[in-house]
């Protein structure tokens, strides 16, 4: 709807203070990179990046085309293809075409969801950097939670079309306001209908002393996961829940009983 590729059925978009509703996709001064970046083939990268400017008729295209070149790392591929270039560098050179075009607004649909895990970790790294640099706004879609928690300023979690809650990345993660919202955005586990992340849920071997809540459990199993390990337990009403601990706390193996505790603070409750 930003946009202009749909008509909203109610409210209104404004930017920069103004309306845009009237205004078709190309008047408007927003740039969109898409999930398959949408490169041209035929076209060289330096070509793809100046293309909207020549459709403007703009003056200095190869002085804009050059500083965005070198914006993102690509000054020396400017006279290669798509083909001949890698999928990180690809997204690379539909972000500079979008960026070239000094939108009021750079939308990004799942940008980077054509990458590799590590690439897409370190592609993501990048374009917040990016961000910081041009100074644009950035609206980026995604369905992953931990890419919308790292490179946010503000999130926004919708469902059925509806925004549930908006705040920054700690505010929503920590203080989220509904199930869902609080279900979305990680693990959680459901005890007595309170909300305890698996990173704030711990395990014992003895019943904790002091002002922590604790139940009574038995593990059902362990999964390392090198940096962590999940703990897997079930409580003695047939619940299950998982706990996620340092690998350095010992091991727990199937069967054994144990005691999963929490801190009051780290419940999330909702009416």
């Amino acid at each position: 709807m930003i946009a202009g590729f749909e008509e909203p059925t109610s409210g209104e978009i404004r930017l920069q203070g103004a309306s845009i509703q009237h205004l078709k996709p190309y008047q408007r001064n927003v740039s969109t990179v898409f999930q398959n970046y949408a490169l041209f083939p035929h076209l060289t990268v330096q070509q793809n990046i100046e293309f909207g400017l020549r459709r403007r008729a703009e003056n200095h295209i190869e002085k804009r085309v050059d500083a965005i070149l070198d914006l993102v790392q690509l000054s020396g591929k400017k006279a290669r293809y798509p083909s001949e270039i890698s999928g990180g560098e690809r997204q690379r050179v539909a972000l500079a075409r979008s960026l070239v075009l000094t939108p009021d607004v750079l939308l990004l649909d799942e940008p980077l969801s054509a990458l590799d895990p590590n690439l897409r970790k370190q592609v993501r790294a990048e374009l917040k950097n990016l961000q910081r640099k041009v100074g644009i706004t950035f609206l980026f879609v995604t369905h992953d939670q931990e890419e919308a928690l790292s490179v946010s300023d503000r999130l926004g979690v919708m469902s059925a079309g509806k925004l549930q809650q908006v705040g920054t990345p700690e505010e929503v993660y920590l203080r989220p306001q509904t199930r869902f919202v609080a279900s979305f955005l990680g693990g959680l586990n459901w005890i007595d209908d309170v909300g305890v992340r698996p990173e704030a849920t711990r395990i014992a071997k003895q019943n904790p002393d002091g002002a922590a809540r604790s139940r009574a459990a038995t593990v059902v199993q362990s999964t390392f996961l090198g940096n962590c390990v999940h703990v897997e337990a079930r409580l003695d009403n047939g619940q299950t829940v998982v706990a996620e601990v340092s690998r350095l706390n010992g091991t727990f193996a199937a069967a054994e009983p144990v005691y999963i505790w929490w801190r009051p603070d780290d419940e999330l409750a909702f009416k």
